[in-house]
């Protein structure tokens, strides 16, 4: 595999920002790694942080190189701060950078492709909720999504404590306006889409987030959403993650 970081500048945004991208190699002498390239474009997982992350944690927290390297799927990895994937009130819009800029400037820089068969988006906590609101939105754009831990139930959040490191997150992404039965409202996504990509949903009993992904799970089964579930033991922790996106990739329908 190769490892991109690669500093731009997004002209959505305003500033320089960056992404992490792992690209397929195939190798002779590597020890423990021989990669696989397929002819063609690469087919690509879009894969978000969380809140207090940044495009280098996925890399730096688990072996998400190792995994894909004998899938020959590349992974774009982006910055989008504390944000939501959204286009913020009183702030930048990081859901129109994420949606119609990324994709663009990745597929201009790097050989992926934009198949939908060849697509893929997921995320973790934030991430899932962004993973989600990409797929649910735009669902022609998707082969399947998935979350790890995800806010899937922003509505809900919203009218929570506000977290003391960031008191005024709400305000700034969404500017005090209610979320539910909005466009940023994942539950009232799910009774506005047609045909979604199929959906893959796991969190931990012990997570902070596991009652979100209960409900979101519900409202799938209600409406006849194609979704995979893995709800069991498990906290808001990197070990969860680094064992569960394996569960993830495996699931993923890869063309072979």
């Amino acid at each position: 595999m190769a490892l991109v970081r690669c500093e731009f500048f997004s002209d959505v945004l305003g500033l320089s920002t960056s992404m992490t991208v792992i690209l397929p190699q195939s190798t002779t002498g590597q020890i423990g790694m021989t990669g696989r390239v397929r002819t063609g474009d690469f087919p690509v997982l879009y894969l978000l942080h969380g809140l207090s992350d940044d495009d280098t944690i996925w890399l730096r927290r688990t072996s998400i190189e190792r995994y894909v390297a004998e899938l020959g799927l590349a992974v774009v990895m982006p910055q989008v701060h504390r944000s939501f994937y959204t286009d913020e009130v009183y702030g930048r819009p990081y859901w129109t950078f994420l949606t119609e800029e990324l994709p663009r400037v990745a597929g201009g820089f790097f050989r992926l492709s934009d198949r939908p068969e060849d697509t893929f988006v997921a995320g973790l906590s934030m991430g899932g909720y962004g993973a989600f609101k990409w797929a649910l939105r735009q669902p022609d754009r998707f082969a399947a999504a998935a979350s790890l831990s995800g806010a899937l139930d922003i509505g809900n959040r919203l009218y929570q404590r506000p977290r003391p490191e960031d008191p005024r997150l709400w305000e700034r992404i969404f500017g005090g306006q209610p979320v539910k039965d909005t466009p940023n409202d994942l539950l009232h996504l799910l009774g506005t889409v047609t045909s979604p990509p199929p959906l893959y949903v796991c969190c931990g009993t012990e997570d902070v987030v596991y009652e979100d992904s209960v409900r979101f799970v519900a409202a799938c089964r209600e409406r006849g959403v194609p979704l995979q579930s893995d709800l069991g033991p498990g906290e808001h922790v990197w070990a969860y993650w680094d064992e569960k996106i394996q569960d993830v990739l495996a699931w993923l329908p890869l063309r072979p």
